[in-house]
């Protein structure tokens, strides 16, 4: 892998003296290999297939593959064609039993109990389907809360969902607006919540900034409102720990092609809370039944006990496979060294930002939270003067993060895939671009 060093030549202006000043006195690169030295997680760096010539820092938009996830779809491919229909009730691992697997697999890391969780359909399909069953307005209590800095897609469901209740979206969903375009402030949620509440939907971790939301708080602050609430976990599962169920959590939902590392258009999960097992899924499908039942192709629905009843159509078995094998390398590291590193990386990329690039001299801020217990597993940077400009840049000389427009900058340091030598290298290829 090419590494392109921040240098000083004999035209060097006084703020690259300055960088380079303040570059050498934070020991960077020394740091970085010491780092890397001492990580207890760097053997599972290897069981990861990188992209030659390239530092990637975009798992936040989607992870790498694995050689496990790949062994793990390989394998369905091998029981599809060795056993054909048999493979959905036959040998050590029948596909008819996938979901509830992988779902209990899961609950570990959401904080949840086997029989809440299981993995289905997709983020967006699930969030229709768990606000479908769990938002039943009244003329006092219709309002669903939002944020303004959520992913786009969960804003166009919750529209959808008040659409469809014959309720106007511009009387019947209260955003949140963010004070700086990055960050939102429980505080402004809490006001948000009054008695015409009905369910707040939240993001855990900001996709924009990375910013991690206070879930105990706010899951506290709308039952007090009473209201029900959903937690979109997408940049969250895999990055951070999760209590959903100490929380009082009412449902969940999200992806696993991010830090979980399952591949693009992974299977879904989704967590919906024990004291609603109850209520019936509003749109039932022959897979949210017993394995027995489906079987039996009767014209009446009857769900499963637990989160599994919250299945409709049948599990796509080549999208959830690699998550089978992925989830053998979140197991071995453990959430809790997961996070410690990941704390770390993303540490050390702000101290690089710091020392490289202050925001006096470069114009770039960082918006992420410093604080480690308010951030998630990736770092923004605002770049208001060339944001675009600079990730061309980046590409050209192999460096892999994204943009969100206008004007931000991700990176995204996935500690199971990523070493601190890359961060290191990255942000003095950025340094290097913006000299440039």
């Amino acid at each position: 892998m090419r590494h392109y060093p921040v240098r000083e030549g004999p035209r060097a202006t006084g703020v690259t003296k300055r960088l380079s000043a303040r570059t050498q006195a934070f020991q960077g690169p020394q740091q970085a290999r010491r780092l890397d030295g001492a990580d207890p997680l760097a053997g599972i760096y290897d069981r990861f297939y990188h992209p030659p010539d390239t530092l990637y820092l975009d798992g936040n938009s989607l992870g790498l593959l694995s050689r496990d996830a790949e062994h793990s779809l390989l394998r369905a491919l091998a029981e599809w064609k060795r056993l054909g229909v048999g493979g959905w009730l036959d040998g050590d691992r029948p596909w008819a039993h996938y979901g509830e697997r992988l779902g209990a697999r899961l609950a570990g890391l959401v904080g949840a109990e086997p029989h809440e969780v299981v993995v289905t359909g997709s983020t967006t399909a699930n969030l229709h389907h768990l606000v479908a069953g769990l938002y039943a307005p009244t003329p006092e209590r219709h309002v669903i809360v939002a944020d303004a800095l959520n992913f786009p897609s969960d804003l166009h469901a919750l529209k959808g969902q008040i659409a469809l209740r014959g309720r106007d979206a511009g009387a019947s969903l209260r955003v949140v607006p963010s004070r700086d375009g990055n960050l939102i402030e429980e505080a402004d949620v809490e006001t948000a919540l009054g008695p015409d509440v009905a369910i707040l939907v939240l993001p855990a971790v900001l996709y924009r900034s990375g910013q991690w939301l206070d879930v105990p708080r706010l899951t506290r602050a709308a039952h007090e409102a009473g209201a029900v609430v959903a937690w979109d976990l997408s940049h969250a599962i895999g990055a951070v720990p999760l209590a959903l169920s100490d929380a009082g959590v009412d449902m969940a939902f999200w992806c696993t092609y991010k830090y979980l590392n399952a591949g693009p258009g992974s299977i879904a999960g989704l967590y919906i809370n024990r004291r609603h097992h109850g209520v019936k899924p509003a749109l039932p499908g022959w897979w949210g039944q017993t394995v027995e039942r489906k079987f039996e192709m009767h014209p009446d629905h009857q769900p499963a006990p637990g989160a599994a009843g919250w299945q409709i159509g049948t599990i796509p078995i080549l999208a959830a496979a690699p998550l089978w094998g992925a989830l053998n390398l979140v197991e071995d590291a453990g959430i809790g060294r997961i996070r410690e590193k990941s704390v770390g990386l993303t540490s050390f990329l702000i101290d690089c930002v710091d020392a490289l690039l202050p925001e006096e001299e470069s114009g770039i801020r960082v918006v992420t939270p410093r604080e480690p217990e308010r951030r998630g597993g990736h770092v923004a940077l605002a770049c208001p003067r060339n944001a675009a400009a600079l990730l061309k840049g980046l590409e050209a000389r192999g460096i892999v993060a994204d943009l969100r427009p206008p004007d931000v900058l991700r990176f995204t340091p996935s500690p199971l895939s990523t070493r601190f030598q890359d961060v290191w290298r990255a942000i003095s290829i950025l340094a290097k671009v913006v000299k440039g």
